[in-house]
Formats: structure tokens, sequence, C-alpha cells
């Protein structure tokens, strides 16, 4: 611990950070083959897609805000998918265009029979009502 954190109690022990909890059954999306797996699945359920920048703080912010507020509830209706827009470009890319969605970071697509039935990019993210949207 630096000197400054002896000062100010400040701790370098990043394990005492809190952990978000969350709910979700994350699926990571690295593949463009995927895509017609969740085409194939969003015609029996619906299929989140998340696609988050992991250098955006705006990105990791919705991103935590998404997971704290997630209903448990909504578990069984509802596949979703984690996109790492930087390492997976190209996939991000073909998300875009399979489900004519014009790419935003961070992003959240709510899939049902090969359509895109929701869209929502940025804090407008934090405002889904998912136990709404998938009755």
């Amino acid at each position: 611990m630096g000197i400054f954190g002896n000062i100010f109690n400040k701790s370098d022990d990043k394990s005492k950070k809190e952990e978000i909890k969350t709910t979700i059954n994350w699926i990571p999306l690295t593949t463009i083959s995927q895509i017609e797996e969740i085409k194939e699945k969003s015609t029996t359920k619906f299929v989140g897609v998340f696609k988050h920048s992991t250098r955006c703080v705006i990105s990791r912010t919705v991103l935590k805000n998404f997971e704290q507020n997630f209903p448990e509830s909504v578990n069984e209706q509802l596949d979703m998918y984690y996109l790492d827009l930087l390492n997976y470009r190209d996939v991000s890319n073909e998300v875009g265009y399979e489900f004519q969605v014009m790419h935003q970071s961070p992003q959240f697509l709510l899939i049902h029979n090969n359509i895109a039935v929701l869209h929502a990019s940025h804090y407008d993210i934090t405002q889904i009502n998912l136990e709404k949207n998938l009755k």
C-alpha cells in the first residue's frame, strides 16, 4: 500500500471491491455462426443480445445497472447473449445486418421470431421493462 493509501486508509486489495451479483445466465457471443443459433432459438423463446464496449465507461455503467436490475423471473423466457464488440467486431456488424439495427454501444436487442422486436442503446437500456416486453 502506498503512502497515500496509508494516510487515507485505502486498500489496494481489489478483492474487497463489491462484486456484482447477477442472475443472468450469459452466453458469450463470439462467432457469426451463433447468429443462426439465435435466430433458431428466437422462434420458440425471446433472445437478448447485449453489445458491450469494454473500454467505454458508459457501457460499463449501463451493463452494471442492467445486471443489478435484471429480473430473475425472466430467465426461463429469455436466453441472454453477451457480445464484447471490441474483440468480436465482425460478429457485432453481422448482428446489426441480420436484425436491421444500426450499431450503437452499448446496445441491447430483444429478438423474437427472427426480428429485433425491441432495441435500445446507451442509458435507454436501463429503462427497459423486460417483464412487460416478454408478454
